[in-house]
């Protein structure tokens, strides 16, 4: 697929994703959502896609929503979007049309099989910050800015965050950031747990390639595929016995897998393993292990 607002390239089993409105400080838009959510359909499918990192182009990650629309960009009335009505004339809140577009964008990345590093170049601010919360790691330039701005545009915090948010930085960071609605440092992010490390400019991409290349080139794909599902849905899971179920059928499933084999056979010999499980056949007969709630 031929995209206009990001760029897709792969090299050496990393995909880079950059977000490609320049001129607009990367802006978030209904294309642009479009296009990420088809980028990692493409990047589970392609077992050569071992990791994705996620930047920006120019001197910004993404300034958040497009603003271009003015006092309408976030009434969809006002938009004209066609909207399904109950007999007495109220809306119908399971409408599709209905779904906040950077929430489908962080539900399309959160049930990726491929581990996704944030590599924040520049401000991130609204959906530019909420999109990360569902990717597994955030590395910030020392220019990055962060901003969850909604308190200040009169909405609420969109694209699932009120569910990121709070698991990646608690409940008492999380609400101060999205009341205040301010812009912080990476810094700032980096003392809250937002990012785990910031890095001068020079040095956030090799950065996040080289985190990239050592989980291409020393792991294998479908334990590394389980185990980003695992840690993200024990977060939601009411006891540990949910984890102990899951985790005794990965160590059944995985103990007698070609990998293992090759994982305990190389690390006897002293050399480095050469797996050849892939994600688009080896995944357990298990997987997924949780129910699609589809959107109705």
């Amino acid at each position: 697929m031929a995209y206009e607002t990001i760029l897709y390239q792969v090299q050496d089993r990393i995909l880079t994703i950059t977000l490609n409105r320049p001129d607009k400080l990367n802006a978030f838009t209904p294309t642009m959502q479009h296009e990420l959510i088809d980028a990692f359909d493409c990047a589970d499918r392609d077992d050569s896609v071992r990791a994705v990192i996620v930047t920006g182009a120019g001197r910004a990650f993404c300034a958040g929503a497009d603003l271009s629309v003015g006092a309408a960009t976030f009434d969809r009335d006002a938009r004209g979007t066609p909207l399904r009505r109950l007999p007495d004339g109220s809306i119908d809140y399971s409408d599709p049309q209905l779904r906040d577009g950077g929430g489908q964008v962080t539900l399309r990345i959160f049930k990726c099989l491929k581990p996704v590093i944030a590599a924040v170049n520049g401000p991130a601010v609204g959906i530019g910050a909420t999109m990360q919360l569902a990717m597994d790691i955030r590395i910030a330039s020392q220019d990055a800015r962060f901003g969850f701005v909604f308190s200040q545009r009169g909405i609420v915090p969109e694209a699932a965050s009120s569910w990121f948010l709070p698991r990646i930085v608690g409940i008492a960071q999380a609400l101060e950031w999205c009341f205040t609605g301010r812009v912080f440092s990476a810094q700032e992010a980096l003392t809250g747990r937002l990012v785990s490390q910031v890095v001068p400019a020079e040095q956030l991409l090799p950065t996040a390639r080289a985190l990239a290349t050592e989980i291409a080139q020393k792991t294998s794909p479908v334990s590394v595929a389980l185990t980003r599902q695992m840690m993200w849905r024990m977060l939601g899971a009411d006891d540990p016995m949910e984890a102990h179920r899951i985790d005794s059928r990965g160590i059944y499933e995985r103990g007698r897998s070609a990998d293992v084999r090759e994982g305990v056979v190389s690390f006897l010999e002293k050399r480095e393993p050469q797996f050849s499980d892939t994600v688009s056949e080896h995944m357990p007969s298990y997987f997924p292990w949780w129910d699609e709630r589809e959107y109705k």
